[in-house]
């Protein structure tokens, strides 16, 4: 063993986390925003949420990332504790399909077909095709499936590496008289959960102990502790993260620990009490990759089968040994941004719900027209602030995210909530200034005309119904909705011309005075603003979907003469909104 094997274990480290690193980055940008929405739909129960923590950590490939996601998740108050219970456990168990794919690394064979599934075979292979699809490929998500091709075969390389630099242990009897040490159950289970606190991935861990393994200096009774230790080493991330976050978010971390020292504590009892009864004869045998793979899955198994029905019971102890206050419930925990993909579709999330106080303010401020109440108008204000404050908030975060690397569809999404929140935090301001005048009616004892009255009432009416399709549509991502969007803005457009003329024209005739028609105008001015910003939200929904990033350019061919939807939509409008 000389220094150049030192420096080429290193080597293969940094080669295999990196490759873990850029695969787990790929696969979870592959699955996109759909892992917030099935976190939050499918963990009702607590098997749904089990077979769930399996899956999405299978698929990224990191317990210790789905632990982290699920903290902020409760932290930002999306989930519920007890949710996220299920969803640990089964973490545990996703994590196992690693060391099965890194155990390809031991098989030796004559046989053609049996020596291609070994990863020196055939992770050239996969680099090559990774490599020509990232340099190729056009869409993101193809370049997203090289990333993951190239990630699993740097880390496949990084283990051969790994191996190869450890051969030469093989004959050093200084390297088994430590070993030797190993025997001792708990020394093997503080290595395992320090260096895996240390590399804050047992993933890894157990690909390093795999890659000892082929020295054959390792026997079971050695690498048990260790990747026992290795399980509860993974809970330091959690612990991490957990810093300066609500209660029960802290309890998220919490049960993660009780859940790896528990099933440590009582398989390591189970296993060694056992084996003082029954002498088991594999413990001192050499134990190869496959059997880390199958020790590995048996206690991670094991243990979920022994807790699962104490999923409640885990859940109290969390609450009973965290007490402490805790951080304050974050806007959008930026923990998030650990998973780029599940940040964007949880702002979008929050915009719709700022999309939705937008408009109920604007609807409210409406209603103050006719009837003037100084307790909803205070609401209003108050929204108006709210408003102000989303807008900010979700916006910083925004900027936040476009710093990480997104998917071509997650980029068009951040760009577009950066305009779309503008527009709602503007319809609040409207509603403010409808509100404003509103009260001014009412300290003046203003009347407007039946006319005047009768034709504010079909712009109203409009009104309403434009925000109301601008709600749905985005709440909904509604395309067909967004559609009707822009036709009834023109018919709002033309309603409120129409309305001024007439208004002119009563003026003249001395029918009105100039006091009413201050009054009238703001009020039209503001709904002509209301239905633009509609407008330019729907568009917004559109140009995502499309792929049309120039605003304008797709307005004038919608509203162009010979498209028959949108004058089919027009006119269908313009016959339900007349004035009278």
């Amino acid at each position: 063993m000389t220094v150049f094997n030192f420096i080429s274990l290193l080597g293969g480290l940094a080669l295999f986390l990196f490759g873990m690193s850029t695969m787990s980055g790929g696969l979870e940008k592959t699955a996109g925003g759909k892992l917030e929405k099935i976190l939050k739909k499918m963990t009702d129960r607590p098997i749904k949420a089990l077979l769930l923590g399996v899956g999405i950590t299978a698929t990224i490939q990191s317990s210790s990332a789905v632990t982290v996601m699920l903290v902020g998740l409760v932290n930002s108050g999306i989930m519920q504790l007890g949710q996220s219970v299920g969803v640990i456990m089964g973490s545990n168990i996703g994590t196992t399909v690693t060391a099965w794919i890194l155990s390809l690394a031991g098989i030796e064979s004559d046989n053609f077909f049996i020596s291609l599934l070994k990863p020196s075979s055939f992770s050239p292979i996969v680099a090559f095709i990774g490599i020509l699809l990232v340099m190729v490929a056009k869409k993101s998500r193809s370049k997203d499936v090289g990333s993951i091709c190239l990630g699993f075969a740097v880390l496949m390389f990084g283990m051969e590496m790994m191996s190869d630099s450890m051969s030469p242990l093989s004959e050093m009897e200084e390297f088994r008289q430590i070993m030797v040490m190993f025997n001792n159950p708990i020394l093997g289970l503080l290595v395992g959960i320090v260096l895996t606190a240390v590399v804050q991935s047992s993933s890894a861990t157990v690909g390093i102990l795999q890659a000892l393994s082929l020295t054959g200096a390792l026997s079971y009774s050695m690498a048990i502790p260790i990747i026992m230790g290795q399980n509860i080493g993974t809970c330091v991330t959690a612990l991490i993260s957990s810093i300066g976050v609500s209660k029960n978010a802290k309890r998220v971390a919490a049960i993660h620990v009780y859940f790896n020292l528990i099933g440590t504590a009582v398989l390591l009892a189970a296993f060694y009490g056992a084996n003082a009864i029954f002498d088991f004869a594999f413990a001192d045998s050499a134990i190869d990759p496959a059997g880390i793979a199958i020790v590995h899955s048996i206690f991670n198994i094991t243990t979920t089968v022994l807790l699962f029905p104490f999923s409640k019971q885990l859940e109290k102890l969390a609450r009973k040994t965290v007490k402490e206050s805790g951080g304050q419930k974050a806007f959008i925990d930026e923990r998030l941004l650990n998973s780029p993909s599940l940040a964007v579709s949880e702002s979008r999330n929050y915009a719709v719900k700022m999309g939705m106080l937008a408009i109920d303010t604007l609807l409210e401020s409406v209603s103050l027209i006719e009837n003037y109440d100084k307790k909803i108008a205070d609401k209003i204000t108050e929204n108006e602030q709210v408003l102000d404050d989303f807008e900010d908030k979700l916006g910083t975060f925004l900027v936040k995210i476009s710093s990480h690397d997104l998917t071509d569809t997650d980029s068009n999404t951040v760009a577009t909530l950066l305009h779309v929140i503008g527009d709602f935090e503007r319809i609040g301001d409207h509603a403010v200034n409808i509100m404003k005048t509103a009260k001014e009616i009412d300290e003046k004892q203003i009347h407007f005309s039946d006319k005047a009255t009768e034709e504010l009432a079909v712009a109203t009416n409009a009104i309403k119904k434009i925000l109301e399709l601008t709600e749905k549509s985005f709440a909904e991502n509604n395309l067909q909705l967004a559609l009707d969007v822009e036709p009834l803005e023109q018919v709002i457009d033309g309603i409120i011309s129409d309305i001024k003329s007439r208004h002119i024209s009563r003026l003249t005739g001395g029918n009105c005075t100039i006091e009413l028609g201050f009054v009238l105008s703001d009020l039209l001015t503001n709904y002509e603003r209301v239905s633009d910003h509609c407008s330019n939200i729907a568009v917004c929904l559109i140009r995502i979907s499309e792929s049309v990033f120039d605003a304008h350019e797709y307005l004038n061919e919608y509203k162009t003469s010979g498209n028959e939807e949108f004058t089919k939509k027009f006119k269908g409008f313009k016959e339900k909104y007349i004035l009278p």
